[in-house]
């Protein structure tokens, strides 16, 4: 029903539907961010985990904090999973949120803000005071009509955030947000794995694999030294963290390794495909085996060929399997992956994402590495006419590790 009124309405009406539902949300909950400091963290990848980094910073500090993020929702020490489907919540959600985190006694909400989300105009009526960039890269073009409308989304989070600006110079579009007038702007990039704050070094004992994970904390530092918080109580907050819930996450150790991660994005998949060739995973003539699909629904079609294109140069095997076809025909997303194998032929495709992963697993050998990647930690699988079925990658890889051993 919801589909349909979305089909036949015109684009004016949806813009006020969507414009008015915040509003709505604001007044009912008593226009709750005036009443506590908003961080925003937008881009195309890693704002889950500059999330989760923020907020070890905050809390090392002393503060007490709420955030939501694809992965979890945090309000002080009550965490819960984010089973929505949606990085964003709702308009209504969003604002209870907020105002239960008031509630709370918290001092800080750090929220994963996405352009679809800003389309939609959840970020209205929110007052946040700093925003964060970690990069942009093309992703639902389709949705927004070109990369230029879609950088224009993330923008808007910059145009309202008044206080604090960081930036990601190595990003090629930072000159770009660079732009936007800020009372106090931080810039940070990462040169031959040193991390840099406003061009100043700071050396980081980092436990979270890839260079991708220096530019999150990165970003999360600059953020933490933007509230006044000591370089000392920053360090220490991001270097204490082993992982993050779906991102590059090892769920098995031995005989072989088993690593999850959420990377659904080309420049995200081929970040954490070269991280494992370059760690401590990969050993001298072990293989690489690669279980992934590609999103339904219409979704970023584009993007499958570079998926094929991406993971023929960095894998050893490959399986194709479902992700969240929808009511997409499954098959013709992985033919649209396939396009991108050129001669590339050590593959398999297997619909059934859990027969996927045994036959991986059943594959790998002592030293190799299974990398499993598109759902990270997310609850669903989502297929034809709205149906969800309870998931996670990290469990299934479990239960047919443990069958394989009775």
């Amino acid at each position: 029903m919801k589909n349909a009124i979305k089909k036949i309405a015109p684009n004016f009406l949806l813009n006020w539907y969507h414009w008015f539902l915040p509003a709505i949300g604001a007044v009912l909950y008593g226009f709750p961010s005036g009443k506590i400091k908003v961080i925003g963290v937008v881009g195309t990848d890693g704002k889950s985990t500059t999330v989760f980094l923020i907020s070890q910073i905050l809390e090392e500090a002393g503060y007490k904090v709420a955030f939501l993020s694809s992965i979890f929702f945090k309000i002080g020490k009550k965490e819960w999973k984010n089973t929505l489907k949606m990085t964003m919540p709702g308009r209504l959600k969003l604002q209870r949120f907020l105002r239960d985190a008031v509630r709370a006694g918290c001092q800080y909400a750090v929220l994963e803000t996405t352009d679809e989300g800003i389309k939609q105009h959840r970020h209205r009526f929110i007052d946040f005071k700093t925003a964060v960039l970690t990069n942009i890269t093309p992703e639902h073009i389709e949705a927004h009509g070109s990369f230029e409308k879609m950088r224009i989304e993330n923008e808007k989070l910059f145009q309202i955030a008044k206080e604090v600006h960081i930036v990601n110079l190595d990003d090629e579009n930072a000159e770009y947000f660079l732009q936007f007038p800020a009372k106090k702007k931080i810039n940070y990039q990462v040169k031959e794995g040193q991390i840099l704050i406003d061009r100043n070094q700071i050396p980081l004992n980092l436990r979270l694999l890839g260079e991708f994970n220096l530019y999150n904390a990165a970003a999360a530092i600059s953020a933490g030294l933007s509230e006044g918080i000591s370089l000392e109580i920053c360090k220490r907050a991001v270097e204490k963290i082993e992982g993050i819930p779906g991102r590059m996450e090892v769920v098995i150790k031995e005989p072989f390794t088993v690593i999850v991660d959420y990377a659904h994005t080309v420049n995200a998949l081929e970040k954490v495909y070269q991280t494992i060739q370059d760690s401590k995973f990969k050993i001298q003539d072990s293989k690489m085996i690669c279980v992934f699909g590609s999103c339904g629904g219409g979704r970023d079609r584009w993007k499958r060929p570079e998926f094929g294109k991406i993971a023929s140069r960095y894998c050893d095997e490959i399986i194709l399997t479902n992700e969240d076809p929808y009511d997409e025909n499954p098959l013709h997303i992985l033919s649209d992956i396939e396009k991108g194998f050129s001669q590339f032929s050590n593959y398999r495709k297997i619909l059934d994402r859990r027969e996927a992963i045994k036959k991986a697993l059943g594959l790998a050998k002592p030293g190799d590495v299974v990398i499993i990647t598109g759902k990270g930690c997310e609850p669903w699988l989502c297929l034809a006419n709205n149906k969800k079925i309870p998931w996670d990658d990290r469990q299934v890889v479990r239960e047919e590790f443990k069958k394989a051993l009775i």
